[in-house]
């Protein structure tokens, strides 16, 4: 297939799946409007242009809906670049959806209108829920179709054998964005054209180096070029690059080699007609620092009281089950260092501690780690308490102690901190968390390369915004029992 053939493909695919998206928003919008003005007014004056006060709120329900809808539209939430992946997606419709009844609200003060607060307190939880729900589904059926090789964007990587494995290895990692390794051009490349690079164990075809981009087009099927070689190719030769590859309506991007940094630390400024990528420093003090805290206490002590049933029934099992205390304090590394014992209920028999030498010839756990699938030491009760994570809640009783964050890194034994590098220590500049990226990746599944660069990454790029995601992703993982043991 060339690579016109598989854009037109793609664009139709995205094409359809807007469209699907503006129906569902538009169903979603009308309905919401509809349900506020039924509950607060009644149905009567529903379809009729008798004012239900000094108001007329039936023209100013099909005003709200239309100003959503091209709010949506006016913040591009369905534009292809945030459709199927990333939470860019959902930040934008939760933009629009806020700053229009924001705008609606100072409007109705400052022209002192009487618009019925009930009216709007039921329209903007109900249609905003509903979209973000439907976005939700949208991704599944996206996220189903790439499991099935469908739905995907084909990438020719212009760039050497590292910078072509590491993201191939990057979207294999996180299909469920739809992006595929399909080809490679090498610069200087002096082998023969069909020489293949390994990627995760799938052979990428090499078509040649840095002058045979578009033939590669054609032969690869890609629609989308990524150059990673910036400094061969050079600012004169991307922008020859762009116009080669406009006749062919493939995308073009450019890889910057910042590796694991979010976006909201990275800015494009112009400087001297230069397009500088400025990366911000990591932040672990001050407001942000604060807030995160403030939510920590919020969020364990409303669980502690959601949880208190829970917890007594737990007590009760494992003391039925093996005798022994109901709790177990295992002393980890936290904030700056500081050891602390951290609390979880026991799942394993007393005095499993000093059984741990005998069993670490059948270690499976990566790197430091200490883990075995099938456990001596575990107990009945304690393999259900692991399946399903409850051993670890009480660990909200170290949230609220200051010892432990809602969401963080995993926290570390102190033979593991004792072996750390100088770079693996930057774990340790936030509290470790009852969650964190390591829980909804893998869990026990994970290499421990991999477990710390998702440590690291975290540590360098968190906000509350993605601490709220990891808390939802985190039930997920927990119900679909991931790498749990």
């Amino acid at each position: 297939m060339g690579s016109a053939d598989t854009t037109g493909t793609r664009r139709a695919w995205q094409a359809a799946y807007v469209r699907r998206l503006f129906w569902t928003d538009a169903i979603i919008v009308t309905l919401a409007v509809l349900l506020a003005h039924i509950v607060r007014f009644g149905h009567e004056n529903l379809l009729t242009m008798d004012p239900v006060s000094t108001l007329n709120y039936t023209l100013i329900s099909v005003g709200i809906a239309v100003a959503w809808l091209t709010n949506l539209r006016l913040f591009r939430t369905r534009s292809r670049r945030v459709i199927g992946a990333g939470y860019d997606e959902y930040q934008r419709v939760v933009s629009s959806t806020l700053r229009l009844f924001g705008f609606i609200a100072i409007a109705a003060l400052v022209f002192q209108l009487e618009l019925a607060r009930g009216y709007l307190a039921i329209a903007l939880p109900v249609g905003l829920f509903g979209l973000l729900v439907s976005r939700w589904l949208w991704r599944k059926a996206v996220a189903r179709k790439r499991r099935r090789g469908e739905f995907t964007t084909s990438v020719l990587v212009v760039g050497g054998a590292r910078a072509v494995r590491h993201l191939g290895s990057t979207f294999e990692r996180k299909f469920t964005d739809g992006y595929r390794v399909v080809g490679v051009c090498v610069p200087a490349y002096s082998g023969s054209v069909g020489d293949e690079i390994d990627v995760d164990g799938r052979s990428v075809p090499i078509f040649g180096d840095e002058h045979s981009i578009v033939e590669a087009l054609s032969a690869s099927g890609a629609d989308t070029v990524a150059v990673a070689a910036t400094e061969t190719l050079g600012p004169e030769g991307i922008k020859d690059l762009v116009w080669k590859l406009d006749p062919h309506g493939v995308d073009l991007v450019v890889t910057t080699g910042v590796v694991d940094v979010a976006s909201p630390r990275i800015e494009m400024r112009p400087v001297a007609g230069l397009p500088l990528i400025h990366v911000e420093k990591p932040s672990y003090h001050g407001a942000k620092r604060s807030g995160k805290r403030l939510f920590d206490l919020a969020f364990s002590a409303a669980a502690m009281l959601v949880l208190l049933p829970l917890f007594a029934v737990v007590a009760v099992a494992i003391k039925l089950d093996n005798k022994g205390p109901v709790f177990y304090r295992s002393e980890r590394i936290g904030l700056d260092g500081e050891p602390f014992g951290m609390i979880k209920f026991r799942s394993m028999v007393t005095k499993a501690d000093a059984m741990v030498e005998s069993l670490l010839v059948q270690n499976e756990g990566a790197g430091l780690l200490f883990k075995m699938r099938d456990d001596p030491r575990v107990t009945r009760v304690g393999k259900v308490l692991r399946r399903y994570s409850i051993d670890e809640l009480p660990q909200f009783i170290n949230v609220l102690r200051g010892e432990m964050s809602v969401v963080g890194p995993r926290p570390p034994l102190r033979r593991e901190v004792e072996n750390y590098d100088g770079r693996v220590k930057r774990r340790l500049l936030v509290r470790p968390g009852v969650t964190g990226l390591w829980q909804v990746s893998g869990r026990s599944d994970l290499s421990w390369d991999e477990s710390v660069r998702l440590d690291l990454s975290y540590v360098e790029n968190w906000s509350m915004v993605s601490d709220v995601l990891i808390i939802g992703k985190t039930v997920k993982a927990v119900l679909a029992k991931d790498g749990a043991y």
